[in-house]
């Protein structure tokens, strides 16, 4: 390999031309475009100093490129992404890593089967660069929080207008995209929760399909999740409420975490909850605390930092930030939450990923795939990352 990475970009929709443009606008160092394919020529047209392809099986094989980003509609994920992997390179896959566990399952088993050990295999977890989560991750790692008791996320600045719903044929179907808001835009909060606080046991979910759009995937869900150590969460989302709200609350046994705007504030007990709730000789006493306002400095380099990540985790060995087998995880929480409101009854984790692939197939058969696709009004692209970085 050259001193540079020569990417391949399978899909030039919202995302991969978005990471088109940083990448050749040389945004990430030692990673190229070596070439792109989409389905539709006049995408392709775009970028005529670009070696373009219809066809990404002979992107594959054209020897113009040592990797893939695979941006495209969530179902290719699985098809191309396994297909990368047997044509031995290197392999992004965007979020969700598959629609489903099932087909989670077949592709990381296409890379633990892969010869090439040195394969690096990742998923664009870009809000795991967030350096808000990261320091909650690192705090709840080394034990400071104590135990955890309670966790609340309410994520609802996801919001969307029937034109989004209107701008391509596969979005907002079953046929489509799989899904909606818990398939489209709370991958990155499904991960975060599983990278954070680890699965629930159980989870018992509501979902409104068509709530606030005419789309035939939910658009809104509450769910209520039970943890093995006792602990419980609420995760609440939509795209069609505004003003919207992105705030995590965490209860712990020394206080509790609040992540909401820029701040990461921390409420910290002098005792532990649990023995001051033990030993307090007063009935309405309440442990000591301190108000403690974390300094976190930003954001992190989100997308541009992940694919930076991607190659230095090729040309270094670097530790990946998005191991892509990891992204089983988050898709399957958020399978819970769809098959929780579709079956109307609590669920328990693993999920059985051959039962939750036949009820996929049942709303695939009764699916109102679009055909007719309006074209936007010019909106940029880059609003939808505006406000949580997404």
């Amino acid at each position: 390999m050259s001193k540079n990475v020569r990417l391949g970009i399978v899909g030039i929709g919202n995302m991969g031309s978005s990471h088109l443009g940083q990448i050749t606008a040389g945004k990430i160092a030692r990673l190229e475009i070596g070439a792109i394919c989409d389905e539709d020529p006049a995408k392709l047209a775009k970028y005529p100093n670009i070696k373009g392809f219809a066809d990404y099986k002979e992107m594959f094989k054209s020897g113009l490129i040592d990797a893939v980003l695979v941006a495209t509609p969530h179902y290719g994920h699985t098809s191309i992404g396994i297909d990368a992997i047997n044509a031995g390179l290197h392999t992004l896959i965007e979020k969700p890593l598959s629609v489903h566990k099932a087909d989670c399952q077949k592709l990381i088993a296409a890379y633990e089967q892969r010869s090439r050990k040195d394969l690096v295999f990742a998923e664009m977890f870009n809000q795991r660069t967030d350096l808000r989560y990261r320091k909650l991750r690192e705090l709840l790692k080394s034990g400071e929080l104590g135990e955890i008791h309670r966790v609340n996320w309410i994520i609802t600045d996801w919001y969307r207008t029937e034109q989004y719903y209107a701008s391509g044929g596969w979005r907002a179907t079953w046929a489509g995209e799989g899904g909606g808001v818990l398939m489209n835009q709370c991958p990155h909060q499904l991960d975060l929760m599983q990278w954070l606080f680890g699965l629930p046991k159980k989870v018992r979910a509501s979902c409104g399909f068509g709530k606030f759009h005419d789309i035939e995937v939910e658009d809104a869900c509450t769910a209520y999740l039970e943890y093995a150590n006792g602990a419980t969460g609420v995760f609440i989302t939509t795209t069609g409420e505004a003003p919207g709200t992105n705030r995590l609350e965490v209860a712990t046994d020394r206080g509790r975490i609040v992540i909401e705007g820029d701040d990461l504030q921390w409420i910290r007990t002098t005792m532990p909850v649990r023995q001051h709730l033990r030993e307090c000789p007063g009935g309405f006493s309440q442990p000591d605390r301190w108000e403690v306002r974390i300094p976190v400095n930003g954001r992190g380099g989100q997308h541009n930092e992940v694919l930076g990540n991607f190659v230095d985790a090729i040309l270094d060995g670097k530790e990946l930030i998005g191991p892509a087998p990891e992204g089983i995880n988050g898709v399957e929480l958020g399978n819970a939450m769809l098959m929780s409101a579709l079956w109307d009854r609590t669920v328990e984790l693993p999920l059985d990923s051959a039962a939750v692939a036949a009820e996929y197939q049942k709303l695939i058969a009764k699916s109102r795939h679009k055909t007719k696709v309006v074209k936007g009004g010019g909106d940029d692209f880059g609003n939808s990352f505006k406000g949580i970085a997404k």
